[in-house]
């Protein structure tokens, strides 16, 4: 798998709420040995507006990967989980949640949701950098990701 992915454009959907949270994603994505391209949204209505193409996002390609976090404003990240994978255009993209939350109940929504990973986000910086990097290693390098 790894060998394949190298030099193709890699598409990911952000869905944080967190201007940090999402600089540091990126910052730390763009130190994948992967080309990734992250696609940010704020919220989860601008969330299904993005993956359904609507303005402003009607040129969006679809993503390959979806990071979600739980908490975002306008629609929760769980109705977007639930929406997404209810929908059958949309359910084969791998989603992962990345969120604050470590409650149980919020683990066992997730995966009843089909959530693909539930990771919870470090309140340590470096420690977030590191996650990303794990979760970068682990879903271009070992995971095989549907085709488009």
């Amino acid at each position: 798998m790894t060998d394949e992915l190298l030099g193709v454009p890699i598409r990911l959907l952000l869905v944080e709420d967190d201007p940090g949270n999402v600089l540091l994603a990126q910052e730390a994505l763009n130190e994948s040995k992967y080309d990734v391209t992250v696609h940010d949204v704020p919220d989860g209505v601008a969330a299904m507006a993005f993956l359904h193409r609507k303005p402003p996002y009607a040129d969006a390609a679809r993503p390959d990967l979806i990071l979600l976090d739980l908490n975002l404003p306008k629609k929760d990240g769980r109705e977007v989980l639930e929406e997404i994978k209810a929908d059958p255009d949309l359910r084969s993209i791998p989603v992962v949640i990345l969120t604050t939350s470590g409650a149980e109940k919020d683990v066992l929504r997730s995966y009843d949701l089909h959530a693909n990973a539930y990771v919870q986000k470090p309140l340590d910086l470096e420690q977030f950098v590191i996650a990303i990097q794990t979760f970068d290693e682990f879903f271009l390098n070992v995971v095989r990701l549907p085709q488009r």
